[in-house]
């Protein structure tokens, strides 16, 4: 079903409304200079550190999406998946090795390694968290989050093509405050927060805060009743001090962390489409004879020996320093440290079976940053920022895979049954950047900015044959995998070598078609962002046209790879971006409409996709794009409809297409995906908020929402819409699909609310809530595994109250 087209001449509608940019916020300004209506019901304005100043949102020429810390309190949003409920164009989903894939209005890496760049960035205060499987955690005791939409790499880094991502915690306090609430919901989730702030000494002030969740599993085993997973489990804190050295100098400290043993997400089964079922005919009928998941939020399945579970941890120090050398120019030199620990088991296929399940996934994250950067902030008509950047990262992940069940576990591939993984890298940036933001009348502004950047990654790649699964057939050396690839390079080699036996031989086939040899490898690239572009200020209106170029690193996957192809990496892709917005404060403040057009050319996108490997069937290969392109327009609104009623409403649509590009599709196929639209990019993504709020005459304020959030269908793997089995795959007893085109991504909508009171005097709050209160069955990607394919669903409906205090 494609439900994009019930909402198609929605978006049209807006998209017309575009083409009166220029003249209806003219006319909203005439009359808002004749409104005498009540100052009490304008907007409160929002400053945003977008141009790492702090600046009036409606003064910066960026499209940014800007979430104040107590809506995510009162809408009980947790996780950067929530926050995108709320920002149209944003999506963030699962995957099988527990690593959020983040798109953000098309751009996006689907690659689910440990060590990779997202195309969006990910910064607390500023400071970067570079690794997606680094920002679970960090959406607690905050002054809001920013959402910077189209390629940031001039002032956020070259890995910005999609935009960024900044968490904004909230500050420690010159007096004393402290406050906690809890919240009790459905699955017996148990939340607490609570923070202290104040000062410690003259001109030191401290503020610590402290978040802890515990809930019961909420998804239910297929095959085995009473079976469950999806505990939630988890511990963060964040401890801040600001000190004022004197009026010119000011050090900052954040030392913030988290510790997470939840379960990772399982998934549900909804295709089977096994590699080789002419091969091992036995293992493929025991696959098709799975009965597909129930299309129920709780429902799902997974291997008994492989049980979901996870144990992460992350911590991240940064120190800051801001020194005013004049009255308007000041030094900022910013250090921090983050490292990032994981050991856990994922199932890989939404079955009770050992198809592609990861029976280990060890990893390691660390990364040192710099920066240092001297700014002029006023007395003249210029504000101009120089700076460098330094980034030393190491990354370390181990996997071990487990395929039992799989179609490669047959006689001629000696009964392959497992396999390792490992991979570690060095990477190494240097940068430099400059903006100047200059006026050319008082109302005209140029704007142009550059980066230069050189990224170095050394990556060393070893696939290793672990010990034979004790259920396995025995070749007689404790190890087939080992005995497959020695058998392989026999055959298949052009020079002799050596015998492998298990770690840490490698058995990954080299060049020149043997094994032995671990894969090592540099890619060193260097680039220039740049952008340019013009505000120009009607008063109320900012109309602002920008012109920009990112890009992001090149990246090497961690793979099962039966040969050096597979390991090779995917080289930097680039982003050429056009975008004209505006930004209206209409009706005497009362109302804020934003809207941009924009169109992004993209070069060498990279993606995850596949390779035909004899003699296994498709396996897994990241590539380059050549070329691909995103058209796009997004309108939000906020609007104060009476003293107490808020209406609040985001829409983004986008048109994205693949241009040129041919290669393997997952099922192995070679194909020309010219015209296929990009993966999770769906045309329409929506958000519709209604808040009110009422004071009592007895003292107090009563408040009430209703937050409706949506997305039309979209593609979860290149040529999505094209891939469906045929007759003859049916016919052959061994493939089945739930649909007809079971990679696509229905669209869906979801239904939140909320109802509460809050003290005259803020000291005490309740909270009632509700997430997807229509029990909406939906699902927010689909995984194609080895032999099958499988979804991550959304959760169903839950409530709960939230009791808080203040002191």
């Amino acid at each position: 079903m494609d439900n994009s087209k019930n909402y198609t001449s929605v978006l049209m509608g807006a998209s017309c409304s575009l083409a009166l940019v220029f003249a209806l916020p003219l006319t909203a300004s005439a009359q808002d200079q004749s409104s005498g209506e009540d100052s009490s019901r304008r907007l409160e304005s929002v400053v945003v550190t977008a141009n790492k100043r702090a600046q009036d949102i409606n003064d910066v020429g960026l499209s940014i999406a800007a979430v104040s810390g107590n809506v995510l309190e009162d809408r009980q949003l947790s996780d950067l998946s929530d926050i995108a409920t709320l920002v149209p164009g944003l999506v963030v989903t699962p995957s099988t090795t527990n690593t959020p894939i983040i798109t953000l209005r098309g751009v996006g890496f689907n690659e689910s390694s440990l060590g990779v760049y997202p195309a969006t960035s990910i910064y607390i205060d500023e400071a970067p968290l570079p690794f997606p499987a680094m920002s679970a955690h960090t959406a607690y005791d905050l002054e809001r989050v920013e959402v910077l939409k189209g390629p940031q790499g001039v002032l956020f880094g070259q890995n910005a093509t999609g935009g960024a991502v900044n968490f904004i915690a909230k500050r420690p306090t010159d007096e004393f405050e402290a406050g906690a609430d809890f919240s009790f919901g459905s699955f017996s989730r148990l939340e607490a927060n609570g923070y202290i702030s104040g000062p410690l000494a003259d001109g030191l002030n401290a503020r610590l805060a402290v978040q802890s969740v515990r809930a019961d599993e909420w998804q239910q085993s297929e095959s085995r009743p009473g079976d469950e997973n999806g505990k939630e489990d988890y511990f963060a804190g964040r401890f801040l001090l600001d000190y004022e050295l004197n009026e010119s100098a000011r050090l900052s400290f954040n030392l913030n962390g988290w510790q997470d043993k939840s379960d990772p997400q399982a998934q549900q089964f909804i295709a089977a489409r096994p590699k080789r079922p002419d091969a091992a005919p036995g293992v493929a009928a025991v696959i098709g004879a799975v009965p597909f998941s129930r299309e129920e939020a709780r429902a799902a399945d997974w291997s008994p020996e492989t049980e979901p579970e996870s144990d992460r941890s992350m911590w991240q120090g940064v120190v800051r320093g801001d020194f005013d050398l004049t009255d308007v120019l000041t030094l900022t030199a910013q250090v921090s440290r983050v490292e990032f620990e994981q050991d856990q088991v994922t199932d890989g296929d939404g079955l009770a079976l050992l198809t592609a399940d990861l029976d280990q996934g060890i990893g390691e994250l660390n990364s040192t940053i710099a920066e240092v950067r001297i700014a002029n902030d006023g007395g003249s008509r210029a504000r101009w920022v120089l700076g460098a950047n330094y980034e030393s990262s190491d990354t370390y992940e181990n996997t071990l895979l487990l395929v039992l069940d799989n179609t490669s576990y047959r006689p001629d591939t000696f009964y392959l049954n497992s396999s390792g993984a490992q991979q570690a890298q060095d990477i190494e940036t240097y940068a430099v950047f400059g903006n100047v933001d200059f006026d050319i009348t008082g109302r005209l502004k140029a704007k142009i900015g550059a980066r230069y950047t050189d990224t170095t990654i050394d990556a060393n790649s070893c696939n290793y044959a672990p010990p034979n699964h004790p259920d396995a057939i025995d070749n007689g050396n404790g190890n087939n995998e080992a005995d497959l690839f020695n058998f392989l390079g026999a055959a298949f080699g052009t020079v002799p070598f050596d015998p492998i036996g298990g770690f840490p031989d490698c058995f990954s086939l080299n060049n020149d078609g043997v094994p032995g040899e671990e894969f090592i490898d540099t890619l060193a690239e260097d680039n220039v962002s740049w952008r340019a572009g013009l505000d120009y200020d009607l008063g109320n209106t900012l109309l602002y046209a920008n012109v920009s170029k990112g890009f992001k690193a090149g990246s090497y996957p961690t793979l099962t790879a039966s040969s050096w192809v597979q390991l090779e990496p995917v080289v930097q892709e680039s982003v050429m971006a056009y975008e004209a917005g505006f930004k209206s404060a209409l009706f005497d403040g009362r109302v804020q409409w934003n809207g941009a057009a924009f169109y992004y050319d993209y070069k060498d996108k990279q993606v995850k996709g596949k390779i035909n490997a004899f003699p296994f069937g498709p396996l897994d290969n990241l590539v380059n794009v050549d070329e691909s392109r995103i058209v796009g327009v997004e309108t939000d609104i906020v609007a104060r409809l009476t003293d107490g009623l808020t209406l609040s409403a985001g829409i983004t649509y986008l048109d994205s297409e693949v241009e040129e590009y041919s290669g393997f599709n997952v099922y192995g196929e070679v194909l020309d995906f010219s015209g296929n639209p990009i993966p999770f990019t769906p045309e329409l993504t929506y958000s519709i908020d209604l808040d009110y709020r009422r004071t009592l005459s007895s003292g107090g304020d009563v408040f009430a929402g209703l937050n409706l959030t949506g997305q039309s269908e979209s593609d979860s793997v290149l040529g999505a819409g094209f891939l469906e089995l045929s007759d003859n795959d049916i016919m052959n007893g061994f493939a089945k699909s739930i649909t007809r085109n079971y990679f696509l991504i229905d669209g869906f909508a979801t239904l939140d609310a909320r109802i509460g009171y809050e003290s005259q005097d803020n000291g005490w709050r309740v909270l009632l809530w509700g997430k997807n209160i229509t029990d909406e069955y939906y699902y927010t990607t689909v995984i194609p595994g080895s032999e099958s394919a499988a979804r991550f669903a959304g959760k169903p409906a839950t409530y709960g109250v939230m009791v808080g205090f203040d002191f």
